[in-house]
């Protein structure tokens, strides 16, 4: 097992709520992944993400969030950063069951020691397929920021 896992998160037919499986389809195709790491694409989460971080040193999230900022704004945390904020406030279409699923990952001692959520601002979250041009067009910079994450 690869120590360090990037893992994509959404649904592919809600538009930009699809961000983070279409990030992580890219960075397969682009083969830019050092030895030790592997992407996955996730879809919804669930506790699927449990069995896919247990064992690993680092898990590296990326997901649509609602975080009041232009479309296609992307922002780095921590489990930590994302809990702070109070209910009402999502930051994750998503959030409470990743939330939930690190906690029970913590109290199982099988949370990677570090773990980051990239958060991507949608602009279309509806029905349909494909992501919005600003989100689309942004979708190298995003590559080189997870990317560069794992040191490539």
């Amino acid at each position: 097992m690869n120590p360090t896992v990037i893992i994509g998160l959404g649904n592919p037919l809600m538009r930009d709520e699809g961000i983070g499986i279409r990030l992580v389809e890219r960075i397969r195709d682009d083969s830019r992944l050092p030895a030790g790491v592997e992407a996955l694409d996730l879809g919804t989460g669930g506790l699927t993400v449990l069995h896919a971080i247990e064992g690993r040193s680092r898990a590296i999230f990326v997901d649509c969030a609602m975080m009041d900022e232009e479309p296609g704004t992307m922002r780095r945390f921590t489990p930590d950063q994302v809990r702070t904020r109070r209910v009402g406030l999502r930051l994750s279409l998503h959030e409470g069951d990743l939330l939930s699923i690190l906690e029970m990952a913590r109290e199982m001692d099988a949370c990677p020691d570090e773990v980051v959520i990239f958060g991507i601002q949608p602009k279309v979250v509806e029905q349909g397929e494909g992501l919005s041009p600003e989100l689309e067009e942004r979708m190298g910079e995003y590559v080189g920021r997870v990317c560069g994450c794992v040191g490539v």
